[in-house]
Parts: structure tokens; sequence; C-alpha cells
């Protein structure tokens, strides 16, 4: 019998796989001040967001073997912490692809047409002539710049292109070869990518050395009236400073899935604006996002479970100890 701990509730469609050889713990969103009888009692753990996988949480549950993760990012999981107890830290890097490129896209398009402003002032605004203020703006022969170009960025790429975008990338990971593959011009310069691009996207993964990537100095590099979006990680930037180049005109709009911390208080001033557009860090759990990432979670954990190799391992040095 798997123990096996969820951070939240187990979605309908992935219920019946817990079958009557898996035993499911929790849900419950974990703190220091409150790991649970369930959680000492793991084996495995499908993790979220919103617990800190660190090293007190894995000193309670001693019999753990395997923490996996709902998403692509692990920066709320202590990678060093697990492979030195020997714990498996995998994840689902396909899970949240199609539904957070389509989230940044639906981000860009409405921050371009600004559907925020316009819906409020059709509703609340006694100028009931709109038309002539309106200052949407068209995407088709914009400059779109993608810092990252993974999976997640490569299909905003290739989404982009098709509404007729120039579509350009700074990622010191990816090769000409595949930029090229995707229609996609490869900068070497993150500098250039900001100077020369009408919209900026993020696409890369929260580390030490991408933390605040997105500065007072790099906003102040952008086009002025450029469009920003982040649906990757809300630590890659510096929310003063999107805020001032929002109030200085420097940016005309930004589309925002992730904040830091989270959730954003209500009185944020990034969400007391019109032309911010915010969600609530959805972008990868539409249905059948969510469904994909928890059916690879669990296979992952099984695996584990099991004596096999998984098939998304992040420290695969535990597989050899």
């Amino acid at each position: 019998m798997f123990r096996i701990w969820t951070e939240r509730d187990i979605p309908t469609a992935i219920r019946p796989l817990f079958d009557s050889k898996i035993t499911a713990l929790g849900p419950g969103i974990a703190t220091p001040d409150n790991l649970t009888a369930s959680v000492r009692d793991a084996e495995g753990v499908i993790a979220g967001g919103a617990t800190r996988y660190d090293a007190s949480f894995m000193n309670s549950a001693p019999n753990l073997k395997v923490i996996a993760r709902t998403g692509i990012g692990i920066d709320n999981v202590d990678v060093s912490a697990a492979t030195q107890r020997g714990v498996a830290v995998c994840n689902t890097p396909d899970g949240p692809t199609i539904s957070t490129a389509e989230h940044a896209i639906t981000l860009m398009m409405n921050v371009a047409k600004q559907v925020k402003r316009y819906d409020r002032a059709l509703r609340e605004s006694e100028n009931r002539d709109l038309v002539s203020v309106y200052q949407g703006i068209e995407l088709n022969g914009r400059h779109l710049g993608l810092l990252g170009l993974g999976r997640i960025g490569s299909r905003v790429a290739k989404i982009a292109s098709a509404i007729g975008m120039v579509v350009a990338a700074y990622d010191p990971f990816i090769s000409t070869a595949q930029a090229m593959s995707l229609g996609v011009t490869v900068y070497s310069s993150m500098d250039k990518l900001l100077r020369d691009s009408d919209v900026i996207s993020l696409h890369m993964p929260l580390t030490d050395e991408t933390r605040h990537v997105m500065n007072v100095q790099s906003f102040s590099k952008m086009k002025a009236g450029s469009i920003f979006i982040n649906a990757a990680r809300g630590g890659l930037v510096d929310e003063s400073a999107l805020l001032g180049a929002l109030e200085a005109g420097q940016l005309s709009g930004a589309g925002i899935d992730v904040f830091d911390p989270e959730p954003p208080p209500q009185d944020h001033p990034l969400l007391q604006r019109d032309d911010v557009l915010a969600t609530p860090h959805i972008a990868g759990v539409t249905v059948a996002g969510r469904e994909r990432m928890w059916r690879m979670a669990l296979a992952s954990v099984l695996q584990v479970l099991r004596g096999e190799r998984p098939d998304h391992i992040v420290n695969e040095e535990v597989l050899h100890s």
C-alpha cells in the first residue's frame, strides 16, 4: 500500500487512479507550524506551488521517497535537501505547456486591446462615445521578445507567428538551429531584445540568477509604450520597478499571472490599474492542463515507489545512490 500526500484536492477525473493499492493522505497546504500527521506518514508527495518543500518538511516525513511537482517550476522544492535524503524530485514539464502559452497570448491580446479599461468604461463611464478615445493596437507586424524559449516560450512563439508577429528571443541555453526551426531570431543580448521589442514576455525559470531579472534598469531599456507579460514566476520581476515603468509611461500596459508573494494583497497597487490585467496564477491549470499534470505527477510517484525510473526526474543522482 503506497501512502501519497497531496497538497491540493485530487481532481475528480484523477480520483479513480487512486486505487485500492494507494492511500491518499491530505490534502492540506503544509506550513512550518502545521505539518500534519498525514504528511509524516507519506512515502510520496504530489506537490503544488503553495507549500515550501524544504529540509524541515522532509524531516517531518521520514518515509518520504519522492516529491512530484504538478508543473515545471521547482523553485519551491529544495532539491539539494531532497538529494541529500535520497528523495527523488520530479516535475511535469509538458503538463502546463499548452495552457500557459495560450494564457500568455490571452494576456498580451487583452492588454493590447485595452479590454480591462474599456470593459469598465462601458459599465461605468458617462461618456458613451468610447470609440473616439479608444487606443487599442494591432499585434500584426509587432515585435515580440521572449525571455526564454523552452517548451512554453516555443509554443508562444508559434502562436504569435501565426497572428503575424515578428518573434525574437534571448535564451543562452537554446541553439540558433532550434530557434530557426521555430522561425525565431536569437539575440545574444537581453538588453538589445528589450530595446527592439514591442512586447516582452517572460518564460524563464526562477533561480538565484534570474530573480528580479526585470528591474528598474531592465524596464528602462524597453521601448516607450511597450507591453510586458509575465506568466512565468513572480520573483522574476521587481514589482515596484514595474509599477514605476507603468506610472512613467515607459510601458503602455502589463499582463501578469504571477506575483511575489502570492496571492498579492487586494490593495496591491498593480491591481488598481486599468493598464494592468492580472490573474491569480492560473495560466497552467485549465481543466485539461490540471488533469495532464496530475496524471504525470502520479505516474512519477508510482514509478519511484515501485523502484522504476521516473520519466521526469530532476535529481537523477538519487537513482544511483
